[in-house]
């Protein structure tokens, strides 16, 4: 996990959690903003003496502790479907019943929506980054509707009188789906 830390409109660094702590040692928390370099989400740093990754492999060793006897779950979970009873009909009378279909439909559409949605993170990551960092700078609006139009030189435009450090990681963000991170 790669994360992006800002004081102000500037970068303070970029890195794993733990090179970030490092990094941030004797700022306090209100100091600045660290972001999800892959979903553009805005997250806290634990900065006790505990470092991130510790805390990580710890609350994932409580996990598995927490597991029962019997067959693992293999990431299986059970939850609520409402359909209307003709389309239970169909997905019971497939090959493996209704949940394999299920699953089988769902494959199906994560394949050819691929780069929409693909698209789709890239744009609510970036949305995501620049409301929390650059709501109040010039040319906000029109750029988040650049964003959402897809539309990479209009967006460039609208933000090209950003701060360095904010537009290169805001285009960075809302086209990654595209290219690959550069830093």
């Amino acid at each position: 996990m790669s994360y992006t830390a800002f004081c102000g409109l500037h970068r303070a660094g970029t890195g794993s959690a733990d090179e970030l702590l490092e990094i941030l040692k004797g700022r306090s928390q209100g100091e600045f903003l660290v972001f999800d370099d892959s979903t553009g989400a805005q997250i806290d740093l634990p900065m006790g003496s505990r470092s991130a990754e510790a805390a990580e492999r710890e609350a994932e060793i409580r996990a598995e502790e927490g597991r029962g006897r019997g067959r693992p779950r293999l990431g299986v979970v059970a939850r609520e479907v409402t359909l209307l009873p003709r389309h239970w009909d169909w997905l019971n009378a497939q090959p493996g019943g209704a949940s394999v279909a299920l699953r089988r439909l769902v494959d199906e559409a994560r394949k050819s929506s691929g780069d929409r949605d693909r698209v789709r993170a890239a744009q609510e990551g970036a949305y995501r980054f620049m409301s929390a960092i650059a709501g109040n700078l010039p040319g906000f609006e029109e750029a988040a509707r650049a964003l959402f139009a897809y539309d990479r030189r209009r967006f460039t435009h609208c933000v090209a009188g950003w701060p360095e450090d904010v537009r290169d990681y805001a285009v960075r963000l809302a086209f990654s789906d595209r290219e690959p991170a550069q830093d």
